[in-house]
């Protein structure tokens, strides 16, 4: 049987039109989306935390640790938006810079001096500590190390670096990449005093669940997460990678351990930021009162 002027073939003017309202509404959706991840992607975001630190002597008290990570230089972040992080950095006026991997994502850049010279203008006066993360591993571990060295960064590669000021000291450790399989708390704990406080850089939060248990270390900070860097209503992180699923954003007790894990500055894969503006974040250590 036809249709009639009334029948099924007379409907679909309708129906189209109202598709091209849905699809229409979701372009504009999906462009404000993308405008905003834009948005963000340009405006780090400066988090100040104080950290009561088990065994922290007096003379380290107030000791302010400015920590950024995830950098990705290769990607969306450009050695302009890096120098812009690192004045960022110095207006805070840090004792330590923490950086805590991630360097680059799937090269190393074409201009790896101007990056070893963004990062040589970080002003701390205990200097620049640095581990290296899951993609500087995949790229090349050291041409990434070369450029940390030539900006005058101290690699805490399963190391430890002992700040003294008079009788008191601060212990700053580095574990290598738990994703690449380069951890080794072993060495970290062999090489660690067994007084004064310790705070440990890790690139990946969820190591937060062995080095917590130790009970050495009061504060742990990380990155790799980027806090899931789209994050969507209701969802939360779009994605979490391997290592950072438990952890994957801002403070957390382990134990008695404090964990912190920064959001990161730069972006994988897709060039947005969404509901996850970057982070520099900056601690201010205190005595336990």
């Amino acid at each position: 049987m036809g249709a009639g002027p009334t029948g099924g073939d007379a409907r679909l003017p309708r129906m189209r039109g109202g598709l091209t309202k849905v699809s229409g509404a979701a372009l504009a959706g999906a462009l404000a989306a993308v405008l905003r991840g834009r948005w963000e992607l340009s405006r780090p975001e400066i988090r100040r935390v104080e950290v009561e630190l088990p065994g922290l002597g007096a003379a380290f008290d107030g000791y302010r640790v400015a920590q950024f990570s995830d950098v990705h230089l290769d990607g969306a972040m450009t050695l302009k938006r890096l120098r812009r992080v690192v004045e960022m950095v110095n207006a805070e006026e840090p004792d330590l810079v923490a950086f805590t991997g991630d360097f680059v994502s799937s090269r190393l850049p074409k201009n790896g001096k101007g990056m070893a010279e963004a990062f040589r203008e970080l002003s701390a006066a205990d200097g620049v500590a640095v581990v290296l993360g899951n993609h500087d591993h995949l790229v090349d571990a050291e041409g990434v190390r070369r450029i940390a060295r030539s900006a005058g960064a101290r690699e805490l590669r399963n190391d430890v670096l002992t700040l003294r000021r008079g009788p008191d000291s601060l212990h700053l450790a580095g574990i290598d990449d738990l994703l690449e399989g380069k951890a080794r708390m072993d060495l970290v704990l062999e090489r660690l005093p067994a007084n004064g406080a310790a705070v440990l850089l890790s690139h990946c939060p969820d190591f937060a669940d062995v080095s917590g248990p130790t009970g050495r270390f009061g504060l742990q900070l990380s990155g790799h997460s980027h806090g899931g860097q789209i994050r969507l209503p209701l969802i939360g992180a779009a994605v979490k990678p391997p290592y950072s699923k438990r952890y994957p954003m801002g403070s957390y007790e382990v134990g008695a351990m404090r964990l912190y894990t920064n959001r990161g500055l730069g972006t994988v894969k897709v060039p947005l930021r969404l509901n996850c503006r970057p982070e520099i974040t900056v601690f201010t250590l205190r005595s336990p009162r």
